[in-house]
């Protein structure tokens, strides 16, 4: 029963803008789950739900991102604010960054963990990714374009 509610609560918050614990055992209850107020306060610790605002005067449940998504994300910031261009020879994937970069955007890969990537080698501005084949360096590259193009959505 716990997980179906669980499952519940996440459709709810993620379709409505759930302001209270009262509104959301309020859906609950109209959703088929008796629930007491009680009940839906372990749920929302048991879930490491947060609030987050809506807007200046209101504020919702969400997800708290974990501690890897998080991690992730500052990765991807710093792949894209240091990136510059890349090139492939062979299955050795060549990437110039910003001058002093090369070393934190060559971490960001690693922690990344790509299977198609072996490691990285970093200078001043240059990186050398060892990707296992030649196939897989332009998938790598693939993903990297994928990650740089989201940087004009920010």
């Amino acid at each position: 029963m716990k997980v179906s509610r669980h499952a519940k609560i996440i459709e709810l918050i993620s379709q409505y803008d759930i302001e209270t614990q009262e509104e959301l055992a309020r859906r609950l209850n109209d959703a088929g789950f008796k629930v007491t107020q009680a009940t839906v306060s372990r749920d929302i610790r048991d879930m490491k739900l947060m609030k987050v605002p809506i807007d200046a005067k209101r504020q919702k449940y969400a997800f708290q991102k974990t501690v890897e998504e998080e991690i992730g994300e500052k990765y991807i910031r710093v792949l894209r604010d240091g990136y510059v261009s890349m090139d492939m020879a062979q299955n050795i994937l060549v990437i110039k960054t910003v001058s002093g970069m090369a070393m934190a955007v060559a971490a960001a890969l690693d922690a990344m963990r790509w299977r198609e990537v072996v490691g990285c080698i970093a200078g001043d501005d240059t990186i050398m990714c060892a990707v296992r084949s030649v196939e897989e360096t332009v998938a790598v590259m693939g993903k990297i374009r994928k990650i740089i193009s989201r940087k004009d959505e920010r």
